[in-house]
């Protein structure tokens, strides 16, 4: 078994690294020091079992990224912005700015967060775009006019129940491949963002669950469209690693 060195341990093997790592030919070294160093790099990475990612996220600072409603009142993101937040391996939390409308905080590392304020305005905005599709199908012309405010209300439920499902599906796979590979970055990442997140002192309140009604017909086009909105965290990926969406079909 590998032995896991101790935070102390961890500092002065990251500056040996980083030391090592400098040891380049643009900085003087000959080619054969270069390639000497890079060796040493990866042998002491290895003896750790630890990648440089690793290495580097230790020093990474968590911070909180605001996604703005622009709405006093709640939208379809908050029944799936856990999953959005659970996917990306970072903590949320609801609250009013200062015009009192609703916002989302992600907290995490910086590259995390980044990857939630992403997906929650994509899955935002594609929420509203589906809607509007819907609406102009034949199954929504079925409803009366005073049941058309539970139809749409059931179709976003039901897009953004389809999304979370997927979310934390991939996310499940994601965590095993990971686990496979004996390296517990999860867990690592998992166990600094909650270090800190305890250092916010924040008093947060569960949301209370309560019963809605809901049109299943509608509910059930909503979860047609969430399925049919793939996500592709390993495809298509821009230089900032952030995950792409894309409608699937016409």
């Amino acid at each position: 078994m590998n032995q896991h060195p101790n935070l102390a341990e961890l500092d002065k093997l990251k500056t040996r690294i980083q030391a090592l790592r400098a040891k380049t030919i643009d900085n003087g070294c000959t080619e054969d020091e270069a390639l000497s160093a890079a060796a040493k790099v990866a042998e002491m990475l290895d003896r750790y079992d630890l990648s440089l990612t690793d290495i580097d996220i230790r020093e990474a600072p968590c911070e909180r990224r605001e996604y703005e409603t622009f709405r006093k009142k709640r939208i379809p993101l908050d029944d799936c912005v856990g999953a959005v937040a659970f996917f990306c391996d970072c903590r949320v939390w609801r609250e009013k700015n200062q015009a009192g409308q609703s916002r989302y905080v992600f907290f995490g590392l910086r590259s995390d967060i980044e990857v939630a304020h992403y997906l929650a305005e994509l899955i935002d905005a594609s929420v509203r775009s589906e809607l509007g599709r819907y609406k102009t199908t034949a199954g929504y012309a079925r409803f009366r006019h005073n049941d058309r405010h539970l139809a749409n209300a059931s179709f976003a439920l039901g897009m953004v129940a389809s999304i979370a499902e997927k979310l934390v599906a991939m996310k499940a796979a994601r965590d095993q491949v990971n686990q496979s590979t004996g390296r517990g970055l999860v867990v690592l990442k998992t166990s600094i963002v909650d270090d800190e997140f305890g250092k916010l002192g924040l008093n947060l309140r569960a949301a209370r669950s309560t019963g809605r009604t809901v049109s299943m017909t509608a509910y059930e086009a909503g979860g047609v469209a969430g399925s049919s909105l793939a996500i592709n965290p390993a495809v298509g990926e821009s230089e900032s690693g952030l995950s792409k969406f894309r409608r699937q079909g016409p």
